[in-house]
């Protein structure tokens, strides 16, 4: 029961996750940059801040934590994670939401759960480690097959039809930004594994198992915003777009302000998600060391289901939803498989 509750509370946060971009599209008048700055604020700063002060116990300082030890390795870890959610962000604006999120999440879900896994000294070919490898090959061919959906899609439709779904639709460029980030991405699990300390000095000062990992996540997305920031604030002096924060009519702003605090929020509710369901999951350490992989599994499903309802598919071929169904179904078998070990 206790894993079912754990898969759940994850499910939430995933679906979260995979809504925040939808919020975004409601955003007027602000290039890029400007509207992908903000919502960092957001997403990166504002929330895991509210997230780790909750963690502290009585008695103790967020700054007490901090310093239990790893926090250098988390920041670092989570600027190298900001170049890729930097270019996540780009393979939306190529793929669309339903491949971008495929090729960038299945990527990162691989390098996420496996090179942990490889720091701490599991063995791969055999018992836990071979269990993992096993999830993660399941996942990637599930992603594999989307993609193959994805290709399928675009070798269908025109040229204008691409761009009516995707405005900026860039099947190449777009494969190569995804990779990128999905490899850089997986830089997140590797600072949450290095803040491991600051988790058990707040479990230790009494700080409940369902929140004690928030610290660390604040870590890692301070140092992810301050890569995003710096190439943010680089396009507002390259494209000279700085002055649409201050020329944006006062009822066009606050609407601009208000979604991109929405996609932030939503944005952060799957590492929220994660670190409460794994506390669930303690009582199977294959399920822990794979929930990374389970998140990201989740995160494409509802990614594509997000794509099917923003009609990004529209007008594709019987086989091609056909594929596209067959690769889901690997993604929801990969997030049961290790549960068959327990």
């Amino acid at each position: 029961m206790e894993t079912l509750i754990g898969l759940l509370i994850i499910a939430v946060g995933s679906f979260g996750q995979s809504s925040s971009y939808v919020p975004i599209n409601r955003v007027k008048g602000w290039s890029w940059e400007n509207f992908w700055l903000m919502q960092g604020i957001f997403a990166w700063l504002i929330f895991p801040l509210l997230g780790a002060l909750a963690a502290v116990p009585e008695g103790s300082t967020l700054r007490e934590l901090l310093t239990a030890g790893g926090a250098a390795k988390a920041i670092l870890y989570g600027a190298l994670w900001g170049v890729g959610g930097l270019t996540f962000g780009l393979s939306m604006r190529y793929l669309g939401v339903a491949l971008g999120q495929s090729i960038s999440l299945g990527t990162c879900s691989a390098f996420g759960t496996l090179l942990p896994a490889l720091f701490a000294g599991t063995d791969l070919l055999h018992g836990t480690g071979l269990i993992l490898l096993l999830g993660v090959c399941i996942t990637l061919a599930g992603i594999a097959v989307i993609g193959y959906a994805g290709s399928l899609r675009s070798a269908s439709m025109n040229d204008a039809q691409k761009h009516a779904a995707i405005r900026d639709f860039a099947l190449t460029k777009g494969l190569s930004v995804a990779l990128l980030a999905g490899v850089m991405s997986a830089c997140f699990a590797l600072g949450l594994d290095a803040g491991t300390p600051i988790k058990e000095a707040a479990a230790a000062r009494g700080a409940a198992p369902l929140v004690a990992g928030l610290p660390v996540i604040l870590l890692v997305t301070l140092g992810g915003w301050v890569t995003n920031a710096v190439y943010c604030i680089y396009q507002n002096v390259r494209n000279r777009s700085a002055g649409e924060y201050l020329w944006t009519p006062g009822r066009t702003w606050i609407n601009n302000l208000l979604f991109c605090a929405l996609a932030g929020g939503l944005w952060y509710s799957q590492f929220f998600g994660l670190e409460m369901g794994k506390s669930f999951l303690t009582g199977s350490p294959v399920l822990t060391a794979f929930s990374w992989s389970i998140l990201m599994s989740l995160n494409v499903i509802f990614s594509n289901l997000w794509g099917i309802l923003l009609k990004e598919w529209r007008g594709c071929s019987a086989r091609t939803l056909m594929t596209l169904a067959a690769g889901l179904a690997l993604l929801l078998f990969s997030i049961f498989f290790p549960s068959l070990f327990q």
